[in-house]
């Protein structure tokens, strides 16, 4: 009896741990270097004023983000599985453009490690982009790959926090005017609020916790609870992370410094805590950029597994594989601005895709079985789609004539 309590423990312990690392994975992803850089020029194009465009992409996220996980939780497959289920095919084309652009900004994250060692320690940023890579692929190399990774994002989630709450303290930010105008903005800018819900529950992003759940056996009608809540918690740690750099950001503004274009998020730092600020800047953006390597990767190869048995049995090898190839490429020949560019647009496109697909298996008995999805969060998540699509549609009419 008492060993099987023990086990019972056990077995929350491991649950728990399962579930804290899935939030976190998901939110590191979502913060890396583009995430720093749009807080930074959306903070100083509407200044308290982007507290209410945070506020709105947290309920869009929340209601992206909880359809996504549940459906993966009830039917107990990837996306790419849902996908194919609804329409045979369809899982193909979305693993496709997820991992065309996990590796496009698996790119975009290695350059980030490579500019924080840069800023960090003075390092070149190609020897930094190496180092970053190649912790990367140690953590994949460990026998208990899983669980390393989910301690590495944990850790350097919150020292980002921590770090990035240091430098909004010492920027003295209007907090009053923050609080205010994030109920009542001078102005609501319709672009920001979706390029932000694009930006922390697009493409790949949405599905590095999902799938991290399902890998770790939290699935079923009797874990939805679980599920929900870490779906909330991770999109909640992200958007903590967004409220203290925008108020950092928001101090140093209004106290009427403009931003370096070329790294408005170090002139941040630097002008509000000096050479010390600087410093952190550059452990905050290569915290970022190794986290979003890891979940990138991760995630991008969860997608990979339907292609062949290999793959599943491979998957950690794949997953080097994939971080070598992304660091090989920004090694070689820097960042292809025109793949990212083109990755970044179809990144709109990926989550009214995938979402749309999650929502039309939501009420599909061979799918989800007697499992009933609440009509509220089909409507909340269908609100998502439309706007997402919407803009996607936009961007990508918008970037493709600047590729040629």
């Amino acid at each position: 009896m008492n060993n099987q309590l023990q086990n019972h423990q056990m077995t929350n312990k491991e649950r728990l741990s399962a579930m804290t690392g899935a939030a976190f994975l998901m939110a590191t992803s979502a913060i890396g270097p583009g995430f720093l850089t749009q807080t930074a020029v959306f903070t100083e194009q509407l200044l308290a004023s982007f507290g209410f465009v945070i506020l709105a992409s947290v309920l869009l996220d929340i209601g992206a983000q909880m359809n996504i996980w549940r459906i993966i939780a009830v039917s107990k497959m990837r996306g790419q599985e849902i996908a194919n289920a609804v329409l045979p095919g369809l899982g193909y084309v979305v693993a496709f453009f997820i991992v065309l652009g996990g590796l496009a900004f698996n790119i975009g994250n290695v350059a980030g490690g490579g500019l924080g060692v840069n800023a960090l320690l003075g390092l070149d940023t190609t020897i930094g982009a190496v180092m970053t890579g190649v912790i990367c692929i140690f953590i994949f190399l460990l026998k208990e790959a899983n669980m390393a990774m989910d301690k590495i994002v944990r850790y350097l989630g919150a020292l980002m926090i921590l770090l990035t709450a240091y430098v909004m303290f010492v920027s003295s930010p209007p907090y009053t005017e923050a609080v205010l105008r994030t109920f009542i903005p001078l102005e609501i800018d319709f672009l920001a609020i979706i390029t932000i819900v694009g930006g922390t529950v697009g493409g790949y992003i949405t599905f590095a916790g999902g799938h991290r759940l399902l890998d770790a056996g939290v699935t079923g009608k009797e874990n939805l609870r679980y599920v929900t809540n870490t779906a909330i918690s991770g999109i909640v740690v992200a958007s903590i992370m967004r409220v203290i750099l925008f108020l950092a950001i928001l101090g140093v503004v209004s106290a009427g410094f403009v931003l370096n274009p070329d790294n408005p998020t170090a002139s941040v730092f630097q002008i509000a805590a000096g050479e010390v600020g600087y410093r952190i800047f550059g452990l905050v953006l290569w915290a970022a950029g190794i986290t979003s390597v890891i979940g990138a990767a991760y995630t991008s190869v969860s997608f990979l597994t339907t292609f062949h048995p290999a793959i599943e049995r491979n998957k950690n090898y794949w997953t080097i594989g994939f971080i070598v190839f992304s660091t090989a490429v920004f090694a070689l020949i820097g960042r292809p601005v025109a793949l990212l560019l083109l990755a970044g647009a179809f990144n709109g496109l990926i989550l009214p895709l995938t979402l749309g697909c999650i929502l039309l298996a939501a009420h599909r008995v061979k799918i989800v079985g007697d499992y009933k999805h609440p009509i509220w969060m089909t409507v909340f998540g269908a609100i998502v789609v439309v706007l997402t699509a919407y803009l996607g549609v936009r961007t990508l009419t918008q970037m493709i004539p600047q590729l040629f």
